[in-house]
């Protein structure tokens, strides 16, 4: 089985490669990015190439599956950039690969296609997933989710596979979270759980988390398998308020959604973070799962904990850790994160 995966150098494409490692039904892997991978993975040939602009036929040619994960979420200050390579990007893959006849695709989708939705009990996945309209990332997810429609309309006999993972976290990954999500101001030595006393007790902040060697296994189960449709991936226990305090040993101080959205939405227009408010209406906004569908269908169970994802990552922001590609590793941002400062921080 011949097996192309675009975004294979980010946080979820390392670990479908990790996981792909003992597979024996894959044969062959080509691994796309933007830019030169900086590893050597065993059965993978790296491409260098642009989903928004490069020529996809040969690289696709001769796949029997696609796994498409590439996608921006900086700069976020650029909606024609995002657009391009989050949306039309996706329509070229998908084009391609119809083209190729390719057996199976499988999509990056999220939690972040949902349409706001209940907290206080989970939603499978016939929840309208017309996404959260203040935020590019989840206006780009659901409008790829309608472009799948299409596809399964038009070539039935292609087997599409859609998983809608919650926040995704692995210690490598801390640099590449950090430089998306935080910015260059974000002092590392303050992120020891001792020195975070309070956690907001938001009213709706709860939400779910994965370890990203799970999600790998499960984009590998989506590959070998025979399973199609959605599927929503996340492991236990909900992070809520009470979790957070727990996990940190911190308070809770109540504190109302508005008054984070206004702070993100500050520090974002005066340039001192990449993320915009958006992602508070996301956390906010986006309901529970429900996580049957992955289990029985696909056959998929995490071996972490979502607390056990969540620590990682935060013992990998304060320690710096990273993994030697460009969309994780520490050099990407230049000495002292010094380009994050000069691109303009969400800028580029």
């Amino acid at each position: 089985m011949k097996v192309v995966i675009t975004g294979a150098t980010g946080n979820v494409g390392t670990s479908l490669l990790a996981a792909l490692r003992a597979e024996t039904a894959v044969d062959e892997i080509v691994g796309i990015a933007r830019r030169p991978a900086g590893i050597d993975e065993p059965r993978v040939r790296f491409v260098t190439a642009d989903v928004a602009h490069d020529d996809l036929d040969p690289i696709i040619r001769g796949a029997d599956v696609v796994v498409h994960l590439a996608w921006l979420i900086q700069p976020s200050r650029d909606d024609r950039q995002l657009h391009a390579v989050n949306v039309d990007g996706s329509r070229r893959v998908f084009e391609a690969a119809a083209r190729a006849g390719v057996k199976a695709l499988v999509h990056a989708s999220s939690v972040g296609t949902y349409a706001p939705g209940p907290k206080d009990r989970a939603v499978d996945e016939s929840w309208p997933h017309t996404g959260i309209p203040t935020l590019f990332y989840s206006r780009h997810k659901a409008e790829c989710e309608r472009l799948l429609d299409i596809m399964e309309r038009e070539h039935p006999a292609m087997r599409i596979v859609r998983l809608r993972p919650g926040l995704i976290f692995k210690r490598e990954a801390a640099t590449g979270i950090r430089r998306l999500f935080a910015g260059p101001f974000l002092p590392g030595a303050l992120l020891r759980k001792e020195l975070i006393p309070v956690v907001p007790d938001v009213p709706r902040l709860r939400f779910q988390a994965v370890h990203s060697l799970d999600v790998g296994e499960a984009y590998r189960l989506a590959v070998v398998g025979d399973a199609r449709g959605a599927f929503n991936v996340a492991a236990e226990p909900v992070i809520d308020p009470e979790v957070l305090g727990e996990l940190l040993g911190a308070r809770r101080v109540p504190v109302r959604g508005g008054v984070l959205r206004t702070a993100a939405d500050l520090t974002w227009k005066l340039r001192l973070q990449p993320a915009p408010a958006g992602w508070i209406d996301l956390a906010l906004g986006v309901p529970i799962m429900d996580l049957t569908r992955a289990r029985t269908e696909l056959g998929w169970a995490p071996r972490h904990s979502a607390t056990d994802a969540l620590s990682e990552l935060l013992d990998g922001l304060r320690d710096g850790a990273d993994y030697p590609t460009p969309p994780l590793a520490s050099g990407t941002g230049g000495p002292a994160r010094l380009r994050e400062v000069l691109t303009g921080i969400g800028g580029r």
